[in-house]
């Protein structure tokens, strides 16, 4: 192992434990007391109890308007809470989510030669990075108080194009219903080590809401020791050999879906079953209740839901959001990045996925062990996608954005589609014969 390696990994040990010892005094940086995490409202609000200078509030095309307020926390940096959605057509704001965010970012070396919590192990939330306005266009660039740092001009907040919203044609061809989206692009910039990290949320006009973390910046100088079959050459010839390693990123998700924590958990399982002889397949659609804490995993054709149990749409139906998991490459090495999602009951303390610092001595510190069959009353999300990353030539320098995230697509929130043209909003269910 090189010198300059082992020095980098005493560092980061010595700053988790300095971090810890700051816990309940000023992990948070900015932010009113009234935006803090973990607090759903005892109803919804007509906007989010929070200053204006920890406000967000965007309309985007078609009418939809999304609310949120904003703090900074020294581990995980940009914290989002209280999360509305107003679709038009809506009388109030539909709460979604009382808080969003970072819950690690786990990076272990192929060679097992090191492993690092980049949240909860460096100096990830001190780390904010000034952004300049070319990063941001057509935005603001927020000023965030950083304690030890002083003030970053670190938090981008703008829209951002993203293609057809919906397209339908007649059955002649005369006419033609479509609409471009935009979505608001809330983000920050947060260093650790040779890495920088993007940490970026997307609202859709469609009641989408999208999380992507993108490493960028520079690959160790001090791994290119991957000459055991653990490495890529980088450079001219054969001599330097970048050491794979796996980012595993977790978030945390505290659901307020119409303004109250308690939620129903649902996992659906579809299986097809071959036809016989010259039969057609068939496909069947099963529900499961998730009445318990569980560590899930993905598979093809399952997915879950987070239910309201305090609101219903126009049409009668629980409002609920589904999590979508962008691509993964599953690390099996610890046993709290073996499963895909986690479901736990609300704890103040548990708020890092592994590595957590918060709660008292005895109890576990990775959300793997939260997971002990309680009752799920008010249940946490937590969603973990990896990637397991393999440098090329093409990583220097400085290193192209790779991504990995995942999506919270809404499920029965608005009776239709909210941007639905005024010409199309009779086209609700079954069509009527003779229509």
């Amino acid at each position: 192992m090189p010198v300059n390696r082992l020095a980098r990994a005493r560092k980061r040990a010595a700053l988790a434990l300095a971090v810890s010892a700051l816990l309940g005094t000023a992990v948070t940086a900015a932010g009113p007391a009234s935006a803090a995490p973990d607090r759903a409202p005892e109803a919804p609000a007509a906007a989010p109890g929070c200053s204006a200078a920890y406000r967000i509030e965007q309309t985007l095309d078609g009418g939809t308007t999304w609310r949120m307020c904003w703090h900074y926390n020294t581990l995980s940096g940009l914290v989002l809470d209280k999360i509305s959605y107003q679709p038009k057509g809506e009388p109030r704001p539909i709460p979604v989510l009382t808080s969003a965010r970072l819950a690690q970012i786990h990076v272990p070396y192929d060679d097992g030669e090191s492993e690092y919590d980049d949240v909860t192990g460096t100096d990830f939330g001190q780390a904010l990075q000034n952004l300049k306005p070319g990063e941001c266009p057509g935005g603001t660039i927020k000023t965030v108080k950083v304690p030890d740092t002083g003030n970053v001009k670190g938090l981008c907040t703008t829209t951002r194009a993203r293609g057809h919203a919906y397209r339908l044609a007649n059955d002649e061809g005369t006419k033609v219903w479509q609409a471009q989206g935009k979505d608001l692009l809330v983000y920050t910039v947060n260093k650790a080590s040779w890495y920088e990290y993007i940490t970026e949320w997307r609202f859709g006009s469609d009641g989408t809401i999208t999380s992507n973390v993108g490493a960028t910046g520079s690959l160790s100088p001090f791994d290119y020791n991957g000459g055991d079959g653990r490495g890529w050459p980088i450079g001219k010839g054969a001599r330097a050999y970048a050491e794979s390693h796996a980012h595993n990123v977790f978030w945390r998700l505290n659901f307020g879906l119409d303004g109250s924590p308690k939620a129903k958990v649902e996992q659906y399982d579809s299986k097809v079953t071959a036809p016989r002889g010259n039969g057609t397949p068939t496909t069947r659609t099963t529900r499961t209740a998730v009445t318990k804490e569980l560590a899930g995993d993905a598979k093809a054709m399952r997915w879950w839901r987070v239910v309201s149990t305090a609101g219903r749409n126009k049409d009668g139906h629980p409002r609920s959001y589904e999590i979508v998991p962008g691509h993964t490459d599953k690390f099996s090495g610890r046993p709290y990045t073996r499963h895909d999602v986690y479901f736990t009951e609300y704890r103040k303390c548990e708020q890092y996925a592994s590595n957590n610092p918060g709660c008292r001595d005895g109890v576990p510190t990775s959300v793997d062990k939260w997971v002990n069959g309680q009752a799920l009353r008010h249940p946490v999300t937590w969603v973990n996608i990896g990637f397991h990353h393999i440098a090329r030539d093409e990583d220097q320098q400085p290193m192209p954005v790779h991504w990995q995230g995942f999506s919270l697509v809404p499920r029965d929130v608005t009776a239709m589609n909210p941007l639905t043209p005024a010409d199309l909003a009779g086209e609700n269910g079954q069509p009527e014969e003779g229509s």
